[in-house]
């Protein structure tokens, strides 16, 4: 039997640099120099893409900090305390990029500024309180806050750079291993129906799409053929359209929950692909409908 690559192992397959990481090939990219000014850009990027991905009205700037933070006091109602809370995080988030980028502009001018200096303290306990208020955060979509998109900036600002991507790889690997659990489920349960049986290869086809997008960052020139193939193989089974049910109640309601798994199951392969991070609580929720589905006439 041979024995697995170790992680971190490099490899070029057909012209594509890879490293391995938990069972999977992943499409790799060199770490950046490891100076405040790559930082900023990283945290930058990260924080934008965290807010990209999680739901509107918190990306709070920073210098409405106080103004948050008495807000989420101040409030008693449970469900508007979440939102502020989520608010505040925003805020908190912001201030810290601001503390950040003063400090590589002070660089920039021949200013040194250590890792003891107040100003980086406080831009720490940002990103920290952040992280603690991250929990309050949903996906856009309204499904589990992603606890590890939320972290991925504050992780910039506090560890080394190959600790940071090294993380970057697992989380890939992990979403990876989501998707291919997702797409096996769902085509298991559909299988004992003929009436789906054209859906089959459109699900795989959007699985392997949606598996390449996961590891192809948008400034690499590949995107511009993965995205396409990612978005068209997503809309082929959008439009999947199953024959009619013309026989008793109870075909055409199964007919119409497999088509709702369907959709289902594109919208959660989707917010997968698209924030590059596990979502073990929603992946499990339809793992379920689909093992129900199928046990289900």
């Amino acid at each position: 039997m041979t024995e697995a690559p170790k992680n971190g192992t490099t490899q070029n397959f057909d012209g594509k640099d890879c490293i391995y990481y938990d069972g999977y090939w992943i499409r790799y990219y060199p770490i950046p120099k490891d100076t405040l000014a790559n930082r900023k850009m990283l945290i930058d990027s990260l924080t934008k893409r965290t807010f990209h991905h999680t739901e509107s009205g918190i990306n709070t700037p920073g210098e409405k900090l106080e103004e948050a933070q008495r807000a989420f006091d101040n409030e008693t109602h449970p469900a508007k305390k979440r939102v502020n809370g989520a608010m505040l995080a925003g805020a908190l988030f912001n201030r810290a990029t601001d503390i950040f980028t003063a400090i590589v502009e002070l660089e920039e001018k021949g200013v040194k500024v250590s890792h003891h200096n107040e100003l980086m303290r406080q831009c720490a306990e940002c990103f920290k309180r952040a992280l603690e208020l991250g929990k309050q955060v949903k996906h856009y979509s309204g499904h589990e806050g992603i606890d590890e998109l939320w972290g991925e900036p504050f992780k910039a600002f506090a560890q080394p750079l190959t600790a940071v991507f090294e993380s970057r790889y697992r989380k890939i690997a992990a979403t990876v291993r989501a998707i291919e659990e997702i797409t096996r489920t769902l085509g298991r349960s559909l299988g004992g129906e003929a009436r789906f049986k054209g859906a089959q290869p459109l699900i795989k086809a959007y699985a392997a799409a949606a598996i390449e997008q996961v590891e192809t960052m948008r400034g690499d020139i590949n995107f511009f053929r993965v995205w396409p193939a990612f978005v068209s193989a997503r809309e082929a089974l959008e439009e999947f359209d199953p024959p009619d049910a013309k026989d008793a109640p109870s075909d055409r309601e199964k007919l119409e929950r497999g088509k709702k798994l369907i959709r289902s199951g594109v919208n959660l392969i989707t917010y997968l692909a698209e924030a590059r991070v596990p979502m073990p609580k929603s992946t499990q929720e339809y793992l379920d409908e689909c093992i129900q589905f199928r046990d289900t006439p």
